[in-house]
């Protein structure tokens, strides 16, 4: 089946804030309790209508369906959605002095392992290059860190991010620089 990699849009938040759950229950079970899932989703796991609002933030779609999402920004926000920035002006980075970030990957769970995340991860960087940018971090949890090791991505800090059930989540600040090729 053919899967296409496109832009997200405003009509397509509702399908990504189903998938969003969908594959954090899935797909990070292995990495984090179930209470950490919990916890993360709706703060750490969920949408940022600024990345779609930017046209920085790709969906993956099969048969008319949104089987993957993920993007990058040229903006401060390292991770998290609408209701968990700290300020409401998430203001732009410099691509001449800042790194783009790379943001929100998820892949429906009967949808993994299809190199969904590798083609939005091509676009995004291509993106990212586009707009000038030389280099590229960003925050993996446990189970996206071995897709973006393979993207060329380095470890810089492990930390754990505080959830609003008092459970923390490990996870790993990550980056690249963009003038080396994949």
């Amino acid at each position: 089946m053919s899967i296409t990699i496109r832009l997200a849009e405003n009509n397509d938040i509702p399908h990504i804030a189903e998938l969003i759950p969908l594959s954090a229950r899935k797909l990070q079970a292995t990495y984090y309790s179930s209470a950490q899932i919990e916890g993360a989703l709706g703060t750490v796991f969920a949408v940022d209508s600024q990345l779609i609002i930017d046209g920085t933030y790709f969906v993956a779609e099969a048969s008319g369906q949104i089987v993957g999402c993920g993007g990058w920004s040229q903006r401060h926000t390292l991770f998290g959605g609408d209701s968990a920035k700290a300020d409401s002006q998430d203001l732009l980075l410099d691509p001449t002095q800042d790194p783009a970030r790379i943001r929100a990957f998820f892949v429906h769970p009967d949808w993994s392992r299809r190199g969904i995340g590798t083609r939005i991860m091509q676009a995004c960087e291509d993106a990212a290059i586009q707009a000038g940018f030389k280099a590229i971090e960003l925050v993996a949890t446990l189970a996206g860190e071995a897709l973006y090791t393979a993207f060329a991505y380095s470890a810089i800090a492990r930390f754990e991010i505080p959830l609003p059930n008092d459970m923390q989540m490990p996870v790993v600040r990550m980056t690249k620089s963009l003038t080396a090729s994949i």
